[in-house]
């Protein structure tokens, strides 16, 4: 579960200029929701998923996964949290160009120390179930947006995290391709029982997941339930 309670996140703090991001967030997410952050550019919506994938650190407040405090935790165990816990997806897809889908997808793996020939069997297997079974051995520029995303989402999954932060995720996409790719976001939820959180500012994409909260000027405005769009 994740948990927020009381967070601000502030900037430029004692001067003029000074900035508050995250304005008394209190929150929680379920283990196995799907679930919109909804807002416009500006509304905090990014440093919130900065603080909740561990990459930045709230001014106060807590940050707790499964009960645990994130917010006070090292680098290093900042590091760990990341590298066991939550799988990144970007709008920018971050592949590298210069290997094919199954390396990129492999990548993160090298890293916890899997053995090469059961990183290429968990990599060929995720690449199947984001419908790129086909295209393994392409190259990033050989793919299009979607597949690069989805591309992107398999890498997302290979060491077993039990939380998804998407940011944008469909920004750099057509309508169309946005549909396949919360598709199968949708397929990943319902088949690896993930947390999923998707940063968004499309209402249209938030209508896909399980519950919407929309955030403006670093504040909770509504948090609601809501019936995916098939």
């Amino acid at each position: 579960m994740i948990e927020v309670k009381n967070l601000e996140k502030k900037y430029f703090i004692n001067t003029p200029n000074e900035l508050r991001a995250l304005d008394n967030i209190n929150l929680k997410i379920e283990d196995g929701e799907f679930v919109a952050l909804v807002g416009a550019s500006g509304s905090g919506k990014s440093t919130f998923m900065n603080i909740v994938g561990a990459l930045d650190r709230p001014t106060s407040g807590e940050y707790l996964i499964d009960g645990v405090p994130v917010h006070s935790m090292t680098q290093n165990e900042l590091s760990d949290i990341r590298g066991k816990k939550i799988g990144f997806i970007f709008q920018s897809f971050n592949l590298m160009g210069r290997s094919n889908a199954l390396k990129n997808v492999e990548l993160p793996m090298l890293y916890a120390g899997i053995t090469a020939k059961e990183r290429t069997k968990r990599a060929k297997e995720l690449l199947e179930l984001v419908e790129m079974g086909d295209r393994v051995h392409h190259l990033p520029n050989e793919l299009s947006g979607g597949q690069k995303q989805r591309v992107a989402i398999a890498r997302s999954l290979v060491n077993d995290p039990s939380i998804i932060l998407a940011d944008e995720p469909t920004g750099a996409l057509d309508s169309k391709t946005g549909d396949i790719v919360m598709n199968i976001f949708k397929k990943v939820h319902k088949e690896k029982k993930k947390t999923i959180l998707i940063i968004t500012h499309s209402i249209e994409v938030a209508q896909m997941t399980q519950r919407i909260i929309t955030i403006r000027d670093g504040r909770i405005l509504s948090d609601v339930p809501n019936t995916p769009i098939s």
